[in-house]
């Protein structure tokens, strides 16, 4: 049972990813032919085409994506909860999955960081991930260099930005305990 468990959490927390990657994208208004972005295109298409003929982008957001994300994240959770032969009150699968579309967020935000300090260690030229990498995160760092004085060279906003990314996850997940 936790092989099959783990196999449709991985699934799903994976496509969410793809998603959640795809509606950042827009948000940073990314590079739409870095191979990435392709990838993360072709992989989302074919569920998000047909849903955005009838939910349509508004205020600049990409309200088919966000639809798309929350339908993931409810299917995962009511194929989980079926998994295990518990009911299915509506609600409190749309509280759990809404509660891990969240998880996803902070999650995949930490690993890009990472994935950029890494690469900024090792890469020597242009590499378009990394190009990636920096349009998906340039808008969150700057407002923090701009706070931060001058190190002599050292960049240490991305370390100031996942201290303060931890603190929120952590702060979420205080406010969870205090109110399940």
């Amino acid at each position: 049972m936790q092989a099959t468990q783990f196999l449709i959490s991985t699934l799903f927390d994976l496509y969410m990813m793809a998603v959640i990657l795809r509606i950042w994208l827009q948000l940073a208004r990314a590079d739409f032919y870095n191979p990435v972005s392709q990838f993360v295109v072709k992989i989302t298409n074919p569920v998000l085409i047909p849903l955005r003929r009838i939910i349509p982008g508004f205020a600049g957001m990409d309200w088919a994506g966000i639809v798309l994300l929350l339908l993931v994240g409810f299917a995962k959770i009511a194929l989980l909860q079926a998994l295990y032969g518990v009911g299915f009150p509506a609600m409190q699968i749309l509280i759990a999955s809404s509660i891990s579309i969240i998880k996803e967020v902070l999650n995949l935000i930490f690993w890009v960081m990472l994935i950029r300090v890494i690469l900024s260690w090792v890469s020597q030229g242009y590499n378009p991930i990394e190009a990636l990498l920096h349009q998906l995160t340039e808008p969150m760092l700057n407002p923090i260099r701009r706070i931060l004085p001058d190190m002599g060279g050292f960049d240490l906003s991305i370390m100031v930005f996942l201290i303060g990314l931890k603190f929120v996850e952590l702060g979420f997940q205080d406010l969870l305990s205090s109110l399940f």
